[in-house]
């Protein structure tokens, strides 16, 4: 594990370098997962991109450089200045009140597409809070399905 946390801590010093960004990056592992953390800096947006885009495909191309290399492990999150940190904390207020729109109503409510690591966020609060998720559609358009557990006991039926 620590020969794949040192060549990915590396590998993502020198792609920020190719940016003209010289940082050390803060690197951990926790369960199977190498977790990467680049301190905030004046190109904190730049690395983040939109919606977190850049940052995902960072973190993709730092998996990617693991695997081609036949390290051990491969699964990877890198962060910006706690950007994702804030952002599950955004996402879970949000879902909250999803959530308690479910519970009020006993209607299931459709969300809006959303990208992989926020649909894991959700389905995480909800099966927390007692209300049944489900990821329906294919690509950018998939999307969860929040449905209260009476609901889902009826429909399996």
């Amino acid at each position: 594990m620590e020969d794949s946390i040192q060549f990915a801590k590396k590998y993502l010093e020198d792609l920020l370098s190719f940016f003209g960004l010289n940082t050390d990056i803060h690197a951990t592992s926790e369960d199977d997962v190498i977790e990467l953390s680049i301190p905030s800096t004046h190109m904190n947006g730049f690395l983040i991109g939109q919606r977190g885009e850049t940052l995902r495909s960072i973190q993709y191309m730092v998996s990617a450089a693991l695997m081609n290399n036949d390290k051990e492990y491969h699964r990877v999150n890198v962060d910006v200045a706690d950007y994702k940190k804030g952002r599950q904390e955004q996402l879970s207020e949000v879902a909250m009140g999803w959530i308690d729109k479910v519970k009020s109503s006993n209607e299931p409510m459709t969300l809006k597409p959303m990208n992989a690591a926020d649909r894991r966020i959700v389905h995480k609060v909800a099966g927390d809070n007692g209300i049944a998720t489900e990821s329906v559609g294919v690509g950018r358009d998939r999307h969860i399905v929040l449905k209260p557990k009476e609901l889902e006991k009826t429909e399996e039926e």
